[in-house]
Formats: structure tokens, sequence, C-alpha cells
């Protein structure tokens, strides 16, 4: 009898979650406020990462950048703090405002900083020393995006071991050991404190793949059940506190992947996307604590198609698209201007 009622109360939660999903389409959610608190990207030098720094600086996040390319890195750094500098110019020529106007106000601007760690997320050593001087210099990480991310461009067969090595690495390892050195002690955490935010950074490679490219889509597959597992058990640890969300984008225009191409006839209908938009995307959902983030909306189906369509038809699919050697061209891109370089350099 026990198991009857349960059953029903979770039939009932299941349709009431609809009805929460269906709700936030109707009525934007509120977008929650991270001014004050130590927001640390990875692969913050380019890409998406250096959007998510100027995103999270325009919402007076205190900044913590990592990435492997130290120029690249202080180029970031010099942005964000030209958007903290624009805030403090525009606050001191404000008019007084009244006390308890909103939570903004709580915060002096002159109190935002940005620090830079030069550190290479595939060597697990230099991941938690770094994250060790991050907690001596700035503090406990409040909101962690995990974006750094690498691709190799070789067919299978043609792909080093290395290579191979070094995307898994970055693209998956690595969410583990920033993780782990974000959400546990020897300080206050995230876990201790029961508040924060984890954002995984994968891709729509990481629910449906393509050929070519089998170690990213490994590495993004392996991100995105991490982020998976990771966000049940911390439900089952009953630490709603800290919240989670993945972003899975479809071919994102950063020159990561120059020359992939999908059916010329559909292109038009699905062209990449530009970076601004599909940051500004993530971080709606970031900023609304939603679970999960794919851009465009369309790729919700084509997942969903993948899940329940057998394996031919998928394929049939995927050659109708274009889909199924849209990244020949990218890894012929890649061979050419790796036959030049070598040819440049006498090898």
């Amino acid at each position: 009898m026990n198991i009857l009622l349960e059953l029903f109360v979770v039939t009932f939660r299941v349709l009431w979650a609809f009805v929460l999903a269906a709700a936030k389409w109707l009525v934007r959610p509120k977008e929650k406020s991270v001014a004050g608190q130590v927001c640390l990207i990875t692969g913050a030098g380019s890409g998406l990462g250096r959007l998510f720094a100027l995103e999270f600086a325009r919402r007076r996040a205190l900044l913590v950048l990592w990435d492997i390319n130290t120029q690249s890195n202080e180029e970031t750094a010099g942005m964000v703090r030209h958007i903290y500098r624009e805030m403090a110019e525009a606050a001191a020529t404000a008019a007084p405002r009244v006390a308890g106007d909103g939570e903004k106000d709580a915060l002096p601007h002159c109190n935002l900083q940005v620090y830079t760690y030069t550190c290479d997320v595939g060597k697990r050593e230099n991941v938690y020393s770094t994250a060790e001087r991050v907690r001596k210099e700035v503090g406990e990480v409040s909101v962690l995006v995990n974006n750094a991310g690498v691709v190799s461009g070789h067919h299978l067969l043609e792909c080093p071991d290395e290579l191979i090595e070094r995307t898994m690495m970055v693209n998956c390892h690595a969410h583990f050991w920033v993780t782990i050195n974000s959400i546990l002690p020897p300080f206050l955490s995230m876990l201790e404190m029961n508040h924060g935010h984890i954002v995984t950074v994968a891709s729509s490679l990481g629910l449906f793949s393509t050929a070519g490219v089998e170690d990213y889509c490994a590495s993004k597959f392996g991100a995105v059940g991490f982020h998976e597992s990771l966000s049940h058990e911390l439900k089952a640890a009953e630490k709603d506190g800290i919240k989670t969300t993945l972003v899975c984008p479809y071919l994102v225009d950063t020159g990561m992947f120059r020359g992939c191409r999908i059916r010329k006839e559909i292109e038009p209908f699905l062209p990449p996307l530009k970076p601004d938009y599909c940051v500004k995307q993530a971080m709606r959902a970031i900023l609304t604590d939603q679970p999960m983030i794919c851009t465009p909306r369309l790729m919700y189906m084509v997942t969903f198609m993948k899940s329940i369509l057998p394996f031919e038809a998928v394929v049939c699919m995927y050659r109708f698209l274009g889909a199924d050697k849209c990244m020949y061209p990218f890894i012929a891109q890649r061979k050419q201007a790796t036959n030049n370089n070598e040819a440049k350099n006498g090898m």
C-alpha cells in the first residue's frame, strides 16, 4: 500500500515539474545576483571564456581567470578592469540613491577586482597548486565555470596518442580536478556553506556525435556524464543550495571548428552560433538556476530524436543534414595548416 501511495506522490511531482517548466516559458524567472561573489572561469583567455568573464564583470562579480596563455588571459583581465572602471565612474557621477534601493548598492564598485593565473588544466598538479593559491590570495569560489577546451582536429587513425590524451585531460578530466578543489575543504567550501554554482560548458557533441572527432566527442560525453552525476550527488546529499548548469551549444563561431560545414541548403537555417548570443543565453540559464541549456533549441529535438530512433534512422537523418561528414572540411584545413607549418620550419 505504501508503494502505491509513493507512486501517486511521484506521479504528482513529475507532472508538477512539467507545470513549473512550462510556467518558466511564460513568465521569465528573476535573475539572481552574483555581485561580490568570487567567480572562477577556466579558459578565460579567449572565445567563450572571455565573453563569460565580461558578462560576470558587468554583473559585478569578482573574477578569477585561468588560462594556459598568460598574454591572452591578461588581455581579458584588462577588458574586465575597463568594465569595472566604467561602472565605478557611472556610480560616482550618479545621484545618491535612497538606502535600500536595491542590492546593487550594497557592494562598492571599488571592491571589484580581477585575478589572473596561468594554469594548464590538463595537468592535475598545476590545477591543485593554482587552486591553493586562489584560496590564499582570493578566497573561496562561489561560481565555477568549467569552460576550457581543446580539439585535436585529426581522424582517429591519424591522431597521435598524446593529442588524444590531451583532449581527454583538458575537456573531461580537468572538470574533476577543478571542481574538487572548488567544493571541498580545507577552508570554507561550497559543501559546507551549501551555496554556489557549478557550470559545465560542454557541447552538443556531448549529447550526440559525428564522424571524425571521436576524441572530442568522447571527452564531451565524459564532461556531460560527470556533470549529471555530480548534480545527482548534490541532490542525494541534500545540498540544494549548490546549483548546477550544463551548457551544450551547437557549433559556435569562435574559430575552434573553422571549416565545419553541414549541407549548404540547410546551413542558412542552422548557421554557426554567434559567441555573444551563445554566452548571453548561457548566462540567463545560469542566473535563473536552469539545470541545462542547449542552443539553439533545435538541439533538444535532435537529442530526443537520437534517443528514440533506430541507429540506421539516425544515420539517414545525419546524411540528409550533411552532419555525417560535417567535420571533414575542418580536419582537412587543420591538416593543411599543420603541413604548412612543418614546411616553414623545415621539418
